[in-house]
């Protein structure tokens, strides 16, 4: 399993930012609009052009664990 260190996890749960919804570290944007935009079709390209305070790094992140986390549960990793 991935373990994301406190310190370099890019998701944060807070209920003073957008009332607990998890968002992208240092924004407020919801990890969830991430997973949209890409169900939608749209690229993270665009996904970034659209949110220019989301980091790369940050974005891809989320998105490395949440393969590791399908692999895993798929018994594959």
């Amino acid at each position: 399993m991935v373990v994301l260190m406190e310190a370099t996890n890019p998701i944060v749960t807070d209920q003073g930012i957008m009332g607990g919804t998890p968002v992208i570290r240092g924004t407020r944007v919801p990890i969830s609009t991430l997973f949209d935009y890409l169900m939608d079709g749209l690229g993270l390209e665009e996904f970034l052009d659209h949110f220019p305070t989301v980091k790369r790094r940050d974005a891809i992140a989320i998105l490395t664990h949440s393969r590791q986390e399908a692999l895993e549960t798929a018994g594959m990793a």
